[in-house]
């Protein structure tokens, strides 16, 4: 009587991503190869291919997902809506970071493993597109309200400082040793404020708070 063979299931995108992130903090080392990565989860090379076109791209869309994720969040709530930009870039960055910090472990072990090139690393292309896409709507909606030219916001810079602002965030809730993460909610409610104020040019009492804040922190 011949054996059965053993039936392999088609996954979605988020269960392939799954078994990723899971064999990464399980042998801490990505998969050896598309086959074998299949193979040991029981579905079918083709159906990885499908969705993407090697782990580089994987390892990106984990990111991409992850802002996803957090956007969607954001918006279900309908109050969000008529919320200033100021607002929604705190409850973006809050909303984020907490989902981050449910994925903690894989996200320690990306940064850790590339902390020298975290700038540039490659697995962030996409999420930053998307932060700075986030942040240039934020502030072409500002800019629509203003009258006059001299108090609009400039997008480019502000989108860029955006993602600056990020990677600061991602490293300081990283070394956060607080409980629930306080210090990096402090960190994200002082860094957007100063940020907006900058640009609004109120006074920059903030800033030299926000900036007593990092010195005291990094003292510690």
């Amino acid at each position: 009587m011949a054996a059965k063979t053993k039936t392999k299931k088609k996954l979605s995108k988020i269960d392939i991503i799954t078994y990723y992130m899971d064999h990464v903090l399980e042998h801490e080392h990505s998969p050896k190869s598309v086959y074998k990565f299949a193979k040991d989860h029981n579905f079918e090379e083709k159906d990885f291919y499908a969705y993407f076109g090697n782990f580089e791209a994987l390892r990106e869309e984990i990111w991409e997902t992850f802002f996803d994720n957090a956007h969607t969040l954001m918006t279900q709530n309908e109050e969000v809506e008529n919320y200033s930009s100021r607002e929604k870039m705190l409850t973006f960055f809050y909303t984020f970071f907490e989902i981050l910090t449910a994925n903690r472990s894989y996200v320690l072990y990306v940064i850790e493993e590339n902390e020298g090139q975290l700038k540039n690393l490659k697995q962030l292309k996409g999420l930053r597109r998307h932060i700075k896409s986030f942040a240039k709507d934020l502030i072409e909606d500002d800019n629509d309200e203003k009258n006059y030219s001299f108090l609009k916001r400039n997008e480019r810079i502000y989108s860029e400082g955006a993602w600056i602002q990020f990677l600061f965030l991602l490293r300081f809730w990283k070394d956060d040793k607080s409980a629930d993460f306080e210090k990096t909610d402090v960190a994200i409610e002082k860094s957007v404020n100063t940020i907006f104020d900058v640009f609004d040019n109120t006074p920059l009492e903030k800033v030299f708070d926000f900036g007593k804040f990092l010195y005291k922190e990094s003292m510690k």
